[in-house]
């Protein structure tokens, strides 16, 4: 099995800002995301697709002034639920019952699985987990572009306050959790472009018990 797309990505710290990704390509990776694999299936986030110059601007400045927020094609902040409804819960009930062609009253005991499961968080908790799915999205979202040959750089250097203010997440119910910019690398300003992957061993990393 070919492993190369994932030996050639690494976590690129600066964009060439005149590349653009296409239509297909942007809708490619959305589309990576929309079908990540999420506990009980709930997807408890949102993805903003950052396309505006001035809250780019000022999200650059809440991330620390990094250069990958301004010059990347496609910002993509990833916003996870800070409250569970049950009108979230219902809606994710109806939406199963349509897609598979089952009666509501079928799913009642996976409803009430998943009412029972949200109602032992505390609200920490919830935060926790909800952001924890949006790491599952992150991951594949990342293996996907390397597999077409797409850069992107999962960032966690912001202040969460600030890009909850910009983007008006609190009023949503949200917070953010987790950054990917994704364009395509700048060899010449980029120290990393053409460094040796660093990585522990197998035997290093894993463990037979």
């Amino acid at each position: 099995m070919d492993l190369e797309h994932l030996k050639w990505r690494y976590a690129v710290k600066r964009y060439d800002a005149n590349s653009t990704l296409t239509n297909e390509q942007k809708t490619h990776i959305k589309e990576s995301i929309r079908l990540t694999p999420t506990s009980l299936g709930l997807q408890p986030f949102k993805v903003f697709e950052i396309t505006s110059k001035d809250v780019r601007n000022n999200l650059q400045e809440a991330c620390y002034n990094q250069p990958q927020i301004v010059e990347a094609d496609m910002v993509l902040v990833f916003a996870s639920f800070t409250e569970m409804t049950n009108e979230y819960i219902e809606s994710h009930i109806q939406n199963t019952a349509t897609t598979r062609k089952q009666e509501l009253t079928d799913l009642d005991a996976f409803k009430k699985g998943i009412q029972g499961f949200v109602s032992k968080l505390s609200k920490e908790e919830l935060k926790y987990w909800t952001s924890k799915q949006t790491y599952i999205a992150l991951g594949m979202a990342m293996a996907e572009c390397a597999r077409i040959g797409i850069d992107s750089t999962p960032m966690e250097g912001f202040n969460a306050e600030k890009v909850n203010e910009i983007l008006g997440l609190n009023e949503q119910k949200l917070q953010c959790s987790v950054i990917l910019t994704v364009g395509k690398r700048n060899e010449e300003e980029d120290f990393l472009a053409k460094l040796p992957k660093i990585r522990k061993s197998m035997d290093a990393l894993f463990e037979e018990i």
